[in-house]
């Protein structure tokens, strides 16, 4: 009886905070169940474009959402591509925030064929050199360095980062390229940054491929994704959305749903599959 009490305890710790982090939305109705079930069984390959809302119902916030996003909630910014080659105290701050909110994120769901369009936290490469290493082994020797750092924190962010005191953050000690003693930093496309042009083109190909494109979980306000979007309309693809607020191609979308992806995709994929 105690077991079955914890885990009642952390299943509704759990479920508050993915409260906390969905906007205020409207239930589906059957329309929307059965507009989705003949979506996706109409066509055969489908390429599905997922965003930060896509966690929100897991507690981890996104950055746009209405009330509850990130931006609406503090005025933290993410840091900048430029800011973090330019300056050590940056790559400090960065490292000591996301030393502490890695352990929530290092999960994933078993998805195949994912190609992660702004790059993967789960390597870390040298800025002056070829090396690079897995996150896990990393986050080990961060633990080896750093440890008198406290884990007692607040709200996690969307890009892993947590709230930590300028003290916390000051005496953290910064990760170096073990051959060349040159800056590491994950393998993420930050904020002022590009996408590799590489997979650019996979994706473009991806997209061509496909028969029709699903939304999920996405504004689509950053371009790299919302062209995904203008080029699947050019070669005359079907289109759906399926997000709680409006999108940057609501108005260039063949079907648009805004409601909880929670709240449809699990008993579509068993209706479906």
């Amino acid at each position: 009886m105690l077991q079955s009490g914890l885990s009642m305890t952390v299943n509704l710790r759990a479920l508050s905070r993915s409260i906390v982090y969905v906007p205020k939305h409207r239930p589906p109705d059957l329309k929307d169940f059965e507009t989705l079930k003949e979506f996706l069984t109409k066509y055969n390959k489908i390429l599905i474009l997922t965003g930060a809302g896509i966690s929100t119902e897991s507690g981890i916030p996104d950055y746009r959402s209405e009330e509850v996003g990130l931006y609406a909630r503090s005025n933290h910014k993410p840091i900048q591509y430029q800011d973090f080659v330019k300056y050590p105290k940056v790559r400090q701050r960065y490292w000591a925030r996301n030393f502490i909110g890695w352990p929530r994120l290092h999960h994933k769901a078993g998805s195949k064929n994912v190609i992660e369009l702004h790059g993967t936290g789960y390597i870390v490469k040298c800025l002056n050199c070829p090396y690079e290493v897995s996150r896990t082994e990393l986050q080990e020797k961060l633990l080896r360095d750093n440890l008198d750092m406290e884990n007692n924190f607040g709200m996690i962010r969307p890009d892993g980062d947590v709230d930590l005191t300028k003290e916390q953050e000051s005496r953290f000690r910064s990760p170096l390229c073990p051959k060349c003693e040159g800056p590491l930093k994950p393998d993420i496309v930050f904020f002022g940054d590009n996408v590799p042009k590489l997979r650019v083109e996979v994706v473009r190909n991806e997209v061509s491929s496909s028969e029709a494109v699903f939304v999920l979980g996405s504004s689509l306000t950053v371009y790299s994704s919302y062209r995904i979007i203008l080029q699947a309309k050019e070669e005359n693809k079907c289109v759906a959305i399926l997000n709680i607020g409006p999108t940057r191609a609501d108005n260039i979308a063949d079907i648009k749903i805004a409601t909880k992806c929670g709240d449809l995709l699990p008993e579509l994929c068993s209706t479906i599959l």
